[in-house]
This record gives C-alpha cells, sequence and structure tokens, in this order.
C-alpha cells in the first residue's frame, strides 16, 4: 500500500471501491444491549460531500475549524468533511466540566478558530462557553440538525499532501496549549507505518473506546480503517468509562481482531469485570491488544491475560507500543517477525536505572520490570544525552529524539521550536521527545519523561515506580500521581505523593494509611516523602487517553486547590505552597 496524495483521496477511493461495505459501525450502549448503527462507505462520503459543500461555501479552507463533538458518526463526518473542504480540523474533547472548558478556550484562542462544529447535544454548552470567553463572534453549527447542501454541490478543492490535515492539540498547559501540525502526508506516511508494523489489512476489524480527539483514538482507530478499506467498530468512550465490560462486549460480539488501550483500560477491566459478566465474554479472536499512550505495566499485561484466559484471550496478542502526537501517532510496536510473540521484557537493577544505566537484575537486589515498544521502522530514533546531545550507546538511558516523513514540522505558530528540535553531530531536524528511553538489541523500552523524573541524592526516581507501589500499601486505594517539588534546574526534589482513598467505611484511618505510604516509600526507594495527601476518587487528573497529568497535579498542590481528606506535608514544603493567584476563581479547590 504505497498511496500519495491526501486522506482525501483514500476516502474517495474506498468510496469508489467498495461502496456497499460498512466504513463503521457506531455502537450504543443501553443497560442491557450493545447495538450496532451501521454507515457504508458510500452513505459516509454523501453525509461528508454535503458538510463540506457548506465549509466551501463560506470560504473556510484552510481555515482552522474546531470539532466538539460527542457523537461518534457526527464526529467523523465532521472531520471528513473539513479534509474534503482543504480546512484544517481541530478535534477537542466536547466541553463538559471546568477542566475541558478551560481546554477548549485554550485551544479556541491559539489555533484562531473561524468556526465550530459541534452536534445538538452540545451546541448549548458549547456557545455558552464562547460566548463566556468573548468568542460569541465565532459561529458554531450542530452538524446533526443543519440543512445542508446536495453532495452534488461540492467541488474538490486542490490540495497537496503537504497541506495541513489538523491541528492536534496536545494535553499540556490550558494556558499554553500546543497544536501539533499534521499533514496529509504525515497522515499517509503514519498509516504505512501502522499497517506495516501491526500487520493489519482490509480484513482486519479495528474498534474501541478511545477519544476521537486523541491522536490514538483519531488515528489509529477512526482513520485507520478507512485507510484499510475496513470497518471501525466504535464504541463511545463514557461507556467503556461507566462498564469497562462493555470493551470486552464490542470485542466479542462484533468480532474486533485489533483494538488498542492505556494501560489504566485493561487494568480497569482486571478490578471491574465480575465472574458473571466474563461468562459470556469470546475473545478469542483478539489478535492485536495494542498497550500505549501511558507507561505499560508488565504486570498489567500478566494480570488481564490471567484474568481473561478462559475465554480466549491469549497473552501474546498484547502488543505495546509508542507514540505520540508529534509522531502524528505510531513510532514503534508491532511484530516486525511477524509472528506472535509475548512481549519483552526485561528485569533490571533499579538502582542503576536511577543512574541511567540499564543492566540485568542480580538476585536479591531492588529490580524493575520494564517492557519493550517493539522497534523503530519508519522513523529514525535515536537515544541522545539530552544536555550534551551526544549520542549514547545501547544499554544507556537518555532522551529519545526522532526524525522521519510522519515527524511534525512543530506546532501551529511556532514552526520548528527550538525546545522540541536538536542537533546529533552534523545531522538536524530531530524532534525532541522529552521521553527518557534505552534500546536493548533494537527494542525501545521507554522508561519515564525527563519532565517527570524526581532527582534526589543524584539518583532519577521514576514517579510510575513509585506510584504502583504505593497502590499496593492499600485495597482501599484508587489511582494516584508522584511528583518532586522543591529546588529545579537539577537540584534535589523532595516526592509528594497524592493518593486517591476509596472512602465509605466509619472505621478508616487515615493518618495510619499516610504513615504507611511514607513508610513504603522509604522501604522501597530509600526516600523521603515529604508529602502525603488523602483525596476522594476523581481527584486525581488524567487527559482523556488516561495519562495522568502530574504537572497538573503539581501546581494544584503548590497553588493550594487540593482539598485532602487528610495530610501530611512537612514544614519545608508548606513554605513552597501558596494560595491561588487572582483571576482562577473559575478553577475551584479539587476535593
Amino acid at each position: 500500500m504505497s498511496q500519495r496524495g491526501t486522506f482525501t483521496d483514500v476516502v474517495l477511493g474506498r468510496a469508489a471501491e467498495r461502496p456497499d461495505r460498512d466504513a463503521y459501525l457506531f455502537l450504543h450502549a443501553a443497560p442491557d444491549s450493545l447495538d450496532a448503527q451501521h454507515l457504508t462507505y458510500r452513505e459516509l462520503d454523501h453525509e461528508v460531500r454535503r458538510l463540506a459543500a457548506w465549509l466551501i461555501e463560506r470560504g473556510l479552507r484552510r481555515e482552522r475549524v474546531l470539532i466538539a463533538q460527542s457523537d461518534g458518526r457526527s464526529f467523523a463526518v465532521s472531520f471528513l468533511a473539513c479534509l474534503y473542504a482543504g480546512a484544517v480540523a481541530v478535534p477537542v474533547a466536547p466541553p463538559h466540566g471546568l477542566h475541558h472548558a478551560d481546554r477548549v478556550l485554550g485551544t479556541v484562542k491559539d489555533a484562531g478558530v473561524a468556526l465550530v462544529l459541534t452536534g445538538r447535544s452540545d451546541a448549548l454548552v458549547v456557545s455558552q462557553l464562547l460566548a463566556a470567553g468573548g468568542y460569541q463572534d465565532i459561529p458554531c453549527l450542530a452538524v446533526d440538525a443543519a440543512e445542508l447542501p446536495e453532495a452534488g454541490d461540492w467541488q474538490r478543492p486542490e490540495l497537496t499532501e503537504d497541506d495541513l490535515a489538523l491541528l492536534q492539540y496536545t494535553s499540556g498547559s490550558t494556558s499554553a496549549p500546543k497544536g501539533v501540525m499534521v499533514t496529509h502526508r504525515m497522515l499517509l506516511a503514519n498509516q504505512r507505518a501502522i499497517w506495516r508494523s501491526m500487520r493489519t489489512g482490509a480484513d482486519t476489524r479495528i474498534g474501541g473506546w478511545l477519544p476521537y480527539h486523541h491522536d490514538m483514538g483519531l488515528v489509529g482507530q477512526l482513520l485507520h480503517p478507512l485507510w484499510l478499506g475496513g470497518t471501525g467498530v466504535l464504541l463511545p468512550s463514557y461507556a467503556f468509562v461507566r462498564r469497562p465490560v462493555r470493551w470486552l462486549e464490542a470485542v466479542s460480539r462484533y468480532g474486533i481482531t485489533a483494538s488498542a488501550g492505556p494501560n489504566f483500560g485493561y487494568e480497569l477491566c482486571v478490578r471491574r469485570v465480575t465472574d458473571a459478566q466474563l461468562a459470556g465474554l469470546d475473545l478469542s479472536h483478539w489478535e492485536t491488544a495494542v498497550n500505549g499512550a501511558e507507561p505499560v505495566s508488565a504486570e498489567t499485561m500478566r494480570r488481564f491475560a490471567e484474568r481473561f484466559a478462559p475465554v480466549g484471550f491469549r497473552p501474546e496478542a498484547f502488543v505495546p507500543a509508542y507514540g505520540l502526537a508529534e509522531g502524528t501517532l505510531h513510532v514503534t510496536g508491532g511484530r516486525p517477525s511477524g509472528t506472535a510473540r509475548p512481549p519483552v521484557e526485561r528485569v533490571v537493577d533499579a538502582e542503576a536505572l536511577a543512574g541511567n544505566r540499564f543492566r540485568e537484575a542480580s538476585p536479591g537486589v531492588p529490580s524493575r520490570t520494564v517492557v519493550g515498544c517493539g522497534q523503530a521502522d519508519d522513523v529514525e530514533l535515536r537515544i541522545v544525552d539530552p544536555d550534551s546531545h551526544e549520542l549514547l550507546p545501547d544499554g544507556q538511558v537518555g532522551e529519545i529524539w526522532l526524525r522521519g516523513e510522519s515527524i511534525s514540522p512543530g506546532y501551529w505558530k511556532q514552526p520548528g521550536a527550538g525546545e522540541n528540535r536538536g542537533s546529533l553531530g552534523e545531522e538536524h531536524g530531530y524532534l525532541r521527545t522529552g521521553d527518557l528511553g534505552v534500546l536493548d538489541g533494537g527494542e525501545l523500552f521507554v522508561t519515564g519523561r525527563l519532565k517527570d523524573s524526581i532527582v534526589v541524592a543524584g539518583r532519577n526516581l521514576y514517579p510510575q515506580d513509585i506510584e504502583r507501589t504505593v497502590q499496593k500499601v492499600s485495597a482501599l486505594f484508587a489511582s494516584g500521581a508522584v511528583f518532586g517539588v522543591g529546588q529545579e534546574a537539577g537540584g534535589e526534589q523532595r516526592v509528594v505523593v497524592v493518593q486517591e482513598v476509596r472512602v465509605g467505611r466509619h472505621d478508616l484511618d487515615l493518618p495510619a494509611l499516610a504513615s504507611a505510604v511514607r513508610r513504603c516509600v522509604a522501604e522501597e526507594f530509600e526516600v523521603r516523602a515529604g508529602g502525603v495527601l488523602l483525596v476522594r476518587p476523581g481527584t486525581v487528573r488524567r487527559t482523556t487517553s488516561g495519562k495522568l497529568e502530574r504537572a497538573a497535579m503539581r501546581s494544584l498542590f503548590l497553588d493550594g486547590r487540593l482539598k485532602p481528606l487528610h495530610e501530611f506535608v512537612e514544614p519545608s514544603l508548606a513554605g513552597l505552597r501558596h494560595d491561588s493567584p487572582p483571576g482562577w476563581s473559575t478553577l475551584p479547590a479539587v476535593s
């Protein structure tokens, strides 16, 4: 498959080749059923042409169009209509809740959007948000309630593979959003990379619950079936969050063979799918279970495989992967040999890893199990010392640098931004990912984030290790976030743990739990936790793809906007906290 041109060419070609084949099945999760709404390639092309004609009539070629849709069918039509019209799609999460609302307004401002495409169920909220943010002049169209031109009115605009297809906003600070520029060339290059790595084909049935506005949900789940000429089976994200077994029911009932999720999605299934729910499942045809978007846990994959082995799930179906929005999506993963095999694991010396060395653990010493995320196929991947910019050999931990056709030229209004571009010897143009990793036998092992790592006594501690260990302290513990506070610029930091506790018991001894957390961190990592905050479930922030927002949690802690059930904070850290700054009255304390 070596298509050139634009993604619009791909969809038009599929509609001409197989008009009566299902492009999508949109699942609707009722209390006792999981019904599907079918949309063929002919029907999809027809609906997209009508909306694209409307966009062209209003002169929106090359303009940024915000897509805030809860409904999967409307999102797919809206996104593809932007491509058909030569507009630049800007997908966002529907703005329900203050956190998402802030991000939407930040994106509207940064992208300079000319129009918002939404649906009847979201139109009122979106319109009110725009007005509250001072953007009442931006028109807002409810796609599923609009009177649109006929499909025959669509006139195809002049497009090249280097035209922008979308701006993919990353899950960073709400005050300074970054829109990754993704061209048609990048989209097609990344689709080819996914195809080669994951061994997908027209008969591969791809599906899942990932949010459409996120790179893994958009590029891998929504667009890849169209590129293949196959069928996508799409479950609303909220259906999975409310009842995780819905994901597995969709795989079982609708024959999904390839599905992806972040590690926390698999963990949620292990914890919340009951024996009674297990009884009716058949996961034997699930060939590719991609685990990505956040650190991959060997323990989670082992527990998932054991839990669902009785209904046909096989450990070799797991495919850990590494990707990022700045790389369109996919960077490493898959099965280069073409044969199914369990994920590659290494049990390494934890102390050596803290010193950026990657070596096998000796018996009896503290260790950490890390999971390989495959090999780079379509990109040049280098491990580089983040300070000296020297290329590091296999076995040395450093920053992951990337270069290739799928790699973005930069952020909107910040092309080639210096903080994200680096040089390696005489070569230029590598993307500095900010992720830490190591190559071992060509396999990439991602070990953490530069900004997330905590420097204590010259050691680099990885917050995900502390988080996983702390969660074993009590069966009442849910999600948690660990971050460093204190000296910056490489100086020593103090560890802070924010841990959710499932409340409801009258005999809950919160001070004892906090002490147990401090003891655990001291014994397992030989550092002192300067702060332990026990909070209600739902306090710890995640992106819609499941990534922990440690930087956001750190800001909430320093700004005094966390309302814990119980806390222990050393005086030296208490002095660093301050009241919320003026103008933050719209961001309430999180309790």
